[in-house]
């Protein structure tokens, strides 16, 4: 079964030419002209993977963002934002609230497609990786993108779970913000280090009394211990 996309946006045009080149590269492609349409396909079936414009005529795309992401139905499902709002502020805004990637119109659509086969691939390369299980109270499973603390399941967005698994795949290990970054979005990251701490902190506090295995070490980053 084809790869099934979801692409929001208000204008024809850009919903058209995205289309057609998701498309080509062989994905099942639905374009969407408001947040409301989305909202209820959504319910009938969840896309692989969400293209998602900031500027809609009847929700703001960040309001939208953040319903996904805190929804456990949709938080692991990975989301890419494509908007003309430039300014890093919004950058770091949208990465911070879970977004996988940001891109800025006007945009090349075959970066586009570039940057969503990246996505799906760093998706696919999570799941083939091994569960990781941490003193009986964190279980951690790539396969299905899910964390257990204390037999409990909780709901982590796609970035705040591979900064968890990064740093569990070698405890006591320091990263640094910048090697963090580097996982996350390697070259095309445009974020600064502040958004590394505020992932860290939804972290902690989804982790509850768990969360105080992350550790920060001033000045240079994070370590589970």
């Amino acid at each position: 079964m084809a790869t099934y996309i979801a692409v929001i946006d208000d204008e024809p045009d850009i919903l058209e030419l995205v289309s057609l080149h998701l498309k080509k590269a062989n994905f099942e492609v639905k374009g969407f002209g408001d947040g409301a349409s989305f909202l209820t396909s959504i319910l009938r079936r969840v896309p692989d993977l969400i293209i998602l414009d900031l500027m809609l005529p009847d929700i703001d795309g960040i309001d939208l963002l953040k319903d996904l992401k805190s929804d456990n139905r949709y938080s692991s499902v990975p989301i890419i934002i494509l908007t003309a709002k430039n300014h890093e502020s919004e950058r770091i805004l949208g990465l911070e609230l879970g977004a996988d990637d940001y891109v800025v119109k006007p945009f090349s659509p075959r970066e586009l497609v570039a940057r969503v086969k990246a996505v799906l691939r760093r998706m696919t390369r999570e799941a083939t990786k091994s569960p990781i299980r941490i003193e009986d109270k964190i279980y951690i499973d790539p396969e299905s993108f899910t964390v257990e603390v204390n037999g409990s399941a909780i709901e982590l967005t796609t970035v705040e779970f591979r900064i968890l698994y990064l740093l569990a795949s070698k405890m006591g290990r320091v990263f640094t913000r910048n090697e963090i970054l580097d996982h996350l979005w390697g070259e095309e990251k445009a974020v600064v280090d502040r958004t590394v701490d505020v992932h860290i902190l939804h972290l902690r506090h989804k982790l509850g009394s768990a969360g105080t295995i992350i550790k920060s070490i001033r000045g240079v980053g994070y370590k589970l211990e």
